[in-house]
């Protein structure tokens, strides 16, 4: 990512892609649909058939990660 030519994020930004892309796959569909799409618990268990309560787990999971990783790296 780094090396793309389109890519004019800042080293924030390169560092929380890096940490997104430490996570299961789950976790990082989850967080980005929560993150950055926005997107209500509600919408996100339609989309993805999972109960609201494993979507905040994951997405709480997934925030944790991601402060851990920035902290370290």
């Amino acid at each position: 990512l780094e090396s793309d030519v389109f890519f004019d994020g800042n080293e924030i930004q390169l560092k929380l892609h890096k940490a997104i892309t430490q996570l299961p796959e789950k976790q990082q569909l989850v967080f980005k649909m929560k993150y950055f799409e926005e997107l209500k618990y509600e919408e996100m268990s339609d989309i993805l058939t999972t109960s609201v309560g494993a979507l905040k787990a994951s997405y709480h999971i997934a925030v944790k990660k991601i402060e851990e990783y920035l902290k370290t790296n």
